[in-house]
């Protein structure tokens, strides 16, 4: 009787890491991600607008992402620059830490309730940059931070990472739970589209790169 036939052996996956820095006379942002764990040094978000750490937090917890951001900028005219920027670097990170892609699941979504909320994300890392933003809210501010900004922040980061990202608003009235749930809705659709299969390992696209 033949010995049976031992499975292939899976491929070594190399750590998919990004650190990125940058600087300009208006920001000065550095991001450190670790897409499959935690970083060594923990988890750490410093910006100088307190409800947006607080968003930027909800990737690490709900996407599970090791995530380190330091986030200087020019607050003291507006947040605009230091949310648009920190959007820009993030993309990049996440961009460096995946690599040419191969293996991953690519297409992300998540519809998620907060209250009376819900939220739709929908992404595609393709390579390409197209957002669309159906999530009308009013201008104001929570905290330090001007809802208006959350739409800059993911049109940033779609074109710092070169991704199709469709962000819907099916229901809300409180704006809070608006833009969080938004973060967590985005957090588990790149969650999704990031993951890999070792035993699928081809980048996923007929063109044969993304």
């Amino acid at each position: 009787m033949s010995a049976p036939v031992p499975p292939p052996a899976l491929p070594n996956l190399a750590p998919r890491t990004g650190r990125v820095q940058r600087t300009t006379r208006e920001t000065d942002i550095v991001v450190e991600i670790n897409l499959d764990g935690p970083l060594a040094s923990g988890t750490a978000i410093d910006t100088p607008l307190p409800f947006f750490s607080h968003m930027l937090e909800q990737l690490a917890r709900h996407g599970g992402f090791g995530l380190s951001i330091t986030a200087k900028g020019d607050t003291h005219i507006d947040g605009h620059h230091t949310v648009e920027d920190t959007g820009i670097v993030l993309g990049e990170a996440f961009a460096k830490a995946l690599g040419d892609k191969r293996g991953i699941a690519r297409y992300g979504w998540a519809t998620l309730p907060m209250d009376e909320a819900r939220v739709s994300v929908s992404l595609d890392l393709s390579g390409r940059t197209y957002f669309v933003w159906e999530s009308e809210l009013p201008k104001a501010k929570l905290g330090e931070f001007d809802v208006e900004l959350a739409e800059v922040f993911f049109e940033a980061f779609a074109r710092g990472v070169g991704c199709n990202l469709h962000v819907v608003k099916e229901a809300g009235r409180n704006l809070h739970h608006i833009v969080e749930i938004t973060f967590k809705a985005f957090s588990k659709a790149l969650a999704q589209a990031t993951r890999t299969d070792p035993h699928a390992m081809e980048i996923p696209s007929t063109k044969g790169s993304l």
